[in-house]
């Protein structure tokens, strides 16, 4: 596979389970760390548990993500464990196995938490796209279905906005550490 379009390897991926994304991506870019969405981890687990016990499971598992810190989420991702483990094992090790990529987004700013947190985004843009394709039943070649994707893209990102705290992304790039959202040397204080 060849690294197209980037100068520089991301810091950060974001992703659901797709194995083959997730192979691509430690293949190219060995360094870059792995977020796992919370969307998705969120649905797979509950469909591991029966209808009645969900929205209070579903309360835990936001009570994790939505922490202010990687401390508090830790307790809260523990109580889930400890809650759920005996009766429900299938749908705690579905949670547990992906733990410290669940929590990744600890390290970068706090601004960009909400995005880093879910694919929503890029799934939605690309929601557009595959509707688009499916409608047409293609467009002939391969180059005229990279044209026409390309376009809708382009067309899609006229609404888009700036990330939050993108002003932030310099110090990502520079490889400024942060803990609990926050830049080592501004937790220090």
């Amino acid at each position: 596979m060849k690294r197209r379009g980037l100068s520089a390897e991301p810091k950060l991926a974001v992703g659901d389970g797709a194995l083959g994304f997730w192979k691509a991506l430690r293949e190219v870019f060995p360094n870059t760390r792995e977020q796992r969405c919370w969307v998705h981890k969120t649905a797979n687990v509950l469909d591991k548990l029966p209808k009645g016990k969900q929205p209070k499971a579903k309360r835990m598992i936001h009570d994790i993500w939505q922490a202010e810190t990687r401390e508090e989420a830790g307790a809260a991702f523990d109580a889930f464990v400890e809650d759920y483990e005996l009766k429900h094992p299938k749908a705690v090790e579905c949670l547990v196995k992906d733990r410290d990529e669940l929590l990744a987004f600890y390290d970068f700013p706090a601004e960009h938490w909400r995005h880093l947190r879910t694919t929503n985004p890029i799934e939605s843009t690309f929601a557009t796209i595959r509707l688009r394709h499916k409608r047409t039943k293609g467009c002939g070649s391969r180059l005229a279905s990279l044209t026409m994707m390309f376009k809708l893209a382009e067309s899609a990102a006229k609404r888009w906005r700036s990330l939050n705290g993108s002003e932030r992304l310099p110090d990502v790039l520079r490889g400024t550490r942060f803990q609990d959202g926050l830049p080592l040397q501004e937790t220090a204080a």
